[in-house]
């Protein structure tokens, strides 16, 4: 598996190039802007780009989604169908970040606690992690130690709560049922900011200490 990570938006939110070594073929994971950059480093990457995966649906994680899914023809997998409120959202999302337009899209694939997605021959598990949104998933590849968890967890922080549908115990329920039970040396991709790993985190992580 190879990853690259491309930071999008204002927010620099880190959109994801996650490629399979043996079939070259990829998955872009939140598309939340900047769609042209994104196209022509998958062009430069020379990679099949098979799905966009997503795990929430605020602005800078999925404002791109639909017009990289149009271009390609890809299909849409996650979140879990309580971000409806967010997707149904996204133009209005726009218009209070002054982002560029962002349309709504459907969902290929709603996703739900313990399904499966895959990229090429890699199979990531998918976990419904509510709090931050209703319907945030995360994305764990266990054959790699490597997870994709969006804004619920952050090196040294947590996501926010204050959104509308967001929830505090909720977050703090879910980092604990779905993240800290993986070993200590598995790393996360968090939506912003830096890679950690789960032992790191569960050292020095004031929120979930």
């Amino acid at each position: 598996m190879k990853v690259e990570i491309i930071p999008v938006t204002p927010f620099q939110q880190n959109c994801s190039i996650i490629i399979c070594s043996e079939t070259n073929r990829a998955a872009i994971v939140d598309p939340g802007g900047e769609v042209e950059r994104l196209v022509d480093r998958i062009d430069a990457l020379g990679v099949t780009l098979e799905k966009i995966l997503i795990t929430h649906a605020h602005i800078d994680h999925a404002g791109g989604t639909k017009d990289l899914a149009d271009k390609f023809d890809l299909p849409i997998e996650g979140p879990q169908q309580e971000d409806i409120f967010w997707i149904d959202r996204l133009s209005d999302q726009s218009r209070m970040f002054q982002f560029p337009e962002a349309k709504p899209f459907v969902p290929t694939r709603w996703l739900e606690h313990d399904d499966t997605v895959t990229v090429g021959n890699l199979t990531f598990d998918v976990k419904h992690c509510p709090g931050h949104t209703p319907g945030h998933v995360v994305f764990i590849n266990h054959e790699n130690k490597l997870a994709w968890v969006g804004d619920v967890l952050f090196k040294g922080s947590m996501g926010r709560t204050d959104f509308p549908r967001g929830d505090h115990q909720t977050l703090i329920d879910s980092i604990h049922s779905s993240l800290m039970t993986l070993p200590d040396d598995y790393q996360f991709i968090s939506g912003h900011g830096d890679i950690s790993t789960i032992g790191h985190e569960r050292q020095t992580n004031p929120y979930i200490r």
